[in-house]
């Protein structure tokens, strides 16, 4: 499953090169509590379809229910939902909660192909709306902005997928690979060890036989990038970290428990020249700690950190890696979890 933004305009181009009347729906504010974020698109098509969302799927209802068979050229149209507490009970908006849309009829198919491309290429694009007329401007960034409301433009910046990179195919990747193509990464696996490799059931994923290392160094990590070393080979995922921590890459972490993560600084200072600040964004133990007792768990765990260091959300290291001294780790030669108790 793509990046939900860029399926929201590939779905929106291809219906506008089909001749069909269009809406694209924009978060431009909210105020209280809100079910989707600023900047949240959703595009419906004549008849009713409907890709993305602006809300838990009422406001979506009530846009089909004026829009579906009365969509036509015009500028640009702000409207509001959940002003009072009726309305935001009706809606299905938290108590309290008000959203602004803007609502763009028709976007322009050229536009929309420009962006896709620059998108589909890994770009960062802006796309802003001149709210008087509907015309748009891209506008390549560097790094996300948050969408803004200047002097009577719609300033919404759109990114390419967020990726995400395992070292290992075993079965504990492929529960959280499976996790991460619903939250709308894209996903590449590597594993030089063929058997492996052979037993890999997941569709949709990149799979490399390359050595780790190599493939991180060439793999162009950004900010939108998630590496995981899931192993347990130092021969594997040592340099792969090491490789990632050169990068920009805004989640890098590697399965294990403290012990194991504890030998890990250790070998990369002796061996390596890494200094503790230097391996200080090297995440492990992996995964917030809810008790995790079999690989789709753990995956779980993972995947909840991973998304929470994605949106923004403060995580304490001792949440993250659990209170309590039992902690779970793989064996990498058996399919299945066992419990490594740790002393003092």
């Amino acid at each position: 499953m793509e990046n939900l933004d860029l399926f929201v305009l590939r779905t929106l181009l291809d219906w506008r090169r089909a001749g069909k009347a269009t809406l694209l729906a924009t978060v431009m504010r909210t105020w209280g509590s809100s079910p989707r974020p600023v900047g949240s698109i959703m595009a419906l098509c004549e008849g009713g379809a409907v890709v993305g969302s602006v809300s838990g799927g009422c406001i979506e209802d009530d846009l089909i229910h004026r829009y579906r068979d009365a969509l036509q050229d015009g500028p640009p149209r702000k409207v509001k939902y959940g002003v009072s507490a009726d309305e935001a009970h009706r809606f299905g908006l938290p108590c309290g909660g008000t959203l602004e849309l803007l609502l763009e009829f028709n976007p322009d198919a050229a536009t929309l192909d420009e962006l896709v491309q620059r998108l589909s290429a890994g770009r960062m694009a802006q796309r802003s709306t001149e709210i008087a007329t509907g015309r748009v401007v891209l506008t390549d960034i560097e790094q996300p902005e948050a969408l803004r409301e200047h002097e009577g433009w719609l300033h919404n910046a759109f990114g390419p997928e967020y990726r995400l990179l395992m070292i290992g195919a075993g079965q504990l990747t492929e529960y959280l690979a499976t996790m991460a193509l619903f939250s709308g990464f894209s996903v590449t696996v590597c594993d030089p060890r063929e058997e492996y490799r052979g037993a890999w059931q997941v569709p949709g994923v990149t799979l490399s036989h390359e050595m780790p290392d190599d493939l991180v160094r060439g793999f162009r990590a950004d900010r939108r990038t998630a590496i995981v070393a899931l192993t347990h080979d130092p021969k594997l995922d040592d340099l792969a970290l090491l490789e990632a921590l050169e990068t920009e890459a805004f989640y890098i972490g590697a399965i294990g428990s403290r012990r194991n993560q504890a030998l890990r600084h250790a070998r990369l200072i002796e061996h390596f020249d890494q200094t503790e600040e230097g391996l200080a964004r090297l995440r492990g133990p992996i995964g917030i700690y809810i008790g995790s007792k079999t690989p789709a768990e753990i995956a779980v765990s993972v995947m909840a950190e991973l998304l929470a260091v994605k949106n923004g959300v403060p995580l304490p290291r001792d949440l993250a890696v659990g209170e309590a001294k039992d902690r779970l780790e793989i064996d990498p030669n058996e399919p299945v979890a066992c419990f490594v108790r740790e002393t003092d």
